[in-house]
């Protein structure tokens, strides 16, 4: 599946790396880390980013809070937010993703729809079934998008920096100028309540 250049992706990272930055730090094979990161059976850096704004905040913050017995709005803890920002990039040359959007789709990787939208205790599984699809992949597959489990109606994307490199790709994803959104500041913990707003969610006072 063709990402052409100049595709809008929106993401949630640590204030202290740029946004453009792959994480080369690989996650432990059984523990921790997210859906399809590198581990030492497989390190490549990778990137994360939601195709919308939603689906980048909803992806990076709403994974591990539940909703309330109530139906409430539900809290996010301070921790979970500080020293993060949002920020607006954008493509700079095609990317060719391995799509895992629809039935169709996970059927020809042999899965179905565990595989995007388990919860993190299954995550040890679905890195090492992203390694199988890179591997059964290889050279062309640069990534994967597939529907945000916390917004169904738009994607995430994972980008691997090795397989943009094989392309010659050295700089995939540039900043757009929007300045990014710092959930430190008032301004920026009144933007990201907008949008946490409609899945009931808001930072806890």
């Amino acid at each position: 599946m063709p990402l052409p250049a100049g595709t809008p992706l929106f993401r949630v990272h640590a204030s202290a790396r740029p946004g453009t930055a792959f994480n080369p730090v690989p996650s432990d094979c059984l523990y921790d880390g997210g859906r399809f990161d590198a581990t030492r059976c497989d390190d490549y850096p990778f990137l994360y980013a939601g195709r919308t704004v939603p689906a980048a905040v909803c992806e990076s913050l709403l994974r591990s809070v539940p909703f309330t017995p109530g139906g409430g709005i539900r809290l996010l803890p301070r921790a979970s937010v500080r020293g993060k920002r949002l920020s607006f990039l954008r493509l700079t040359a095609d990317v060719d993703v391995v799509s895992l959007v629809s039935g169709a789709d996970l059927a020809s990787v042999a899965q179905d729809a565990w595989l995007v939208q388990s919860e993190p205790d299954q995550y040890a599984y679905t890195r090492h079934w992203g390694h199988w699809i890179r591997g059964r992949t290889a050279p062309w597959a640069q990534g994967f998008v597939w529907p945000s489990k916390r917004e169904p109606a738009a994607h995430a994307v994972i980008l691997f920096q090795d397989r943009c490199l094989d392309r010659g790709l050295t700089d995939i994803v540039e900043e757009t100028g929007e300045p990014p959104v710092d959930f430190a500041t008032p301004e920026g913990e009144r933007w990201l309540n907008s949008v946490l707003a409609p899945y009931l969610a808001q930072i806890a006072p």
